[in-house]
């Protein structure tokens, strides 16, 4: 059930998403005034059935749209990390994840699941050096307990532990994933098939931005606007990962068990083979040990110009289930509960019912339905 104060907060942000004024929607509705609309927007007074058909056909949605709980309207804030994706592709994209948000947060809530994403404190800000974000995400790394490859276990603990969803999607050509946040729940989309460093590169940068979201907030579309200030919050959401995901003390296990080649000319097999081992690309290898003093910066430059170091890691992407069975697993209670039926789960994640099944399948959980 969605209350009157969502039905108020949709109608305004779809005429603001439409560029209309109240003045030219009133008109286009038959309000007398302004006044009447704008009490409406503020929740001082009710929507009837007939304004809402009305205000529903000048926006050009249904009338469910306003009433919708699988509707995130507006509600979620997106950062997303893409190169030259058409706006309106990105629009109808968001569109897309936002229902899939928005199912999830109230199945689980109907399911008496609790919705309710933790943060941890990171003592980082725009003025915060690069070290000092290096540390930090070093700091998660131990705090999370993400052991010697935190980039096989930064999903499952993100979402076991903080209450983080994290999906693995299908995205469209040029995004490679994004960070939300709504109401009480946090959330990372993550392009499945990009290369394994690259998923785990993008999980550990959008979690610095869940992190610091309210001190550093992130543009909607990262790079979309040359802002200096920007893009130091994005290097530090560079060196942030780099921290969590190749903690000191690992590192110098590494190093300790296997040195560094004495002869420059060796250096780039080393920085493959451990790049590998930490399913991180060797080029962030690279700079982490050019980060911790181990290799200078004219080395690396002279790697990177010789193109003795690949920017990602050789291995392909892992074949990884969509979405996540944490996600597959609500709906799955929530069809097996008749709280959501089969065409309507299917609608909401735009796939054939066949397909809906095979979901199910690469979760390892029997299809809660008969095809």
């Amino acid at each position: 059930m969605t209350s009157s104060s969502s039905i108020s907060s949709r109608i305004r942000y779809l005429r603001e998403r439409r560029e209309l004024s109240q003045e030219a929607l009133s008109e286009q509705v038959g309000f007398k005034d302004r006044q009447t609309l704008s009490s409406i927007e503020n929740g001082h007074r009710k929507v009837d059935a007939a304004e809402a058909v009305a205000i529903a056909r000048a926006l050009g949605v249904k009338v469910s749209y306003f009433t919708d709980p699988f509707e995130l309207a507006g509600e979620g804030r997106f950062s997303w990390r893409q190169r030259d994706v058409a706006p309106d592709d990105l629009d109808a994209y968001e569109n897309k994840a936002g229902r899939w948000l928005a199912a999830y947060r109230h199945l689980a809530r109907q399911l008496g699941r609790s919705v309710n994403s933790k943060m941890l404190r990171v003592a980082l800000d725009k003025k915060s050096s690069f070290e000092e974000a290096v540390a930090e995400g070093d700091a998660v790394a131990r705090a999370l307990e993400l052991g010697d490859v935190p980039a096989q276990r930064l999903s499952h603990v993100l979402e076991e532990l903080l209450g983080t969803l994290v999906l693995y999607v299908d995205t469209e050509p040029g995004i490679s994933g994004a960070a939300c946040q709504l109401s009480q729940l946090n959330c990372v989309l993550i392009n499945r098939g990009e290369p394994q460093a690259r998923q785990a590169y993008d999980l550990a940068h959008e979690l610095f931005h869940l992190l610091t979201w309210e001190q550093m907030p992130p543009q909607r579309i990262e790079g979309d606007i040359p802002d200096a200030s920007h893009k130091r919050v994005e290097q530090l959401a560079e060196n942030f990962a780099s921290g969590l995901l190749m903690p000191t003390a690992v590192m110098e296990r590494m190093l300790r068990a296997e040195p560094l080649p004495a002869e420059e000319e060796t250096y780039s097999r080393w920085i493959a083979a451990h790049a590998d081992r930490l399913e991180v690309s060797a080029s962030a290898m690279m700079w982490r040990l050019v980060n911790m003093g181990v290799i200078s910066v004219a080395a690396a430059k002279r790697l990177s110009e010789h193109g003795l170091i690949a920017g990602s890691s050789r291995r392909q992407p892992k074949p990884v289930a969509r979405f996540s069975r944490v996600f597959v697993q609500v709906l799955h209670g929530a069809l097996t509960d008749g709280l959501i039926s089969v065409r309507r789960t299917a609608e909401v994640l735009q796939m054939p019912i066949e397909d809906l099944a095979e979901l199910f399948v690469e979760h390892r959980l029997d299809a809660p339905f008969d095809l």
